[in-house]
């Protein structure tokens, strides 16, 4: 059971990187350009670590999560 929660950990902190790494793509997303790859595909890092979040806490405690996810897809370029 204790790896269970240790699991959980490491994929919210994972959940951090991906914006520092989309705050690259920003300037992409500035001029306009079209996203590079479908909505499905964008951000795995940030949509697994909500997602899990959300069915283990309820939509309602993972207000964090989701707009990390929100935003890392805004830097890919997604209008969101």
């Amino acid at each position: 059971m204790g790896s269970d929660s240790s699991k959980a950990v490491g994929v919210v902190e994972t959940a951090a990187v991906p914006a520092t790494a989309a705050a690259k793509v920003t300037d992409a997303a500035a001029a306009g350009e079209k996203p590079k790859c479908k909505a499905c595909c964008a951000c795995p890092e940030t949509k697994r670590a909500r997602d899990q979040c959300i069915v283990e806490n309820g939509e309602e405690n993972c207000t964090k999560l989701i707009e990390a996810h929100k935003q890392c897809m805004r830097d890919a370029g997604f209008k969101i």
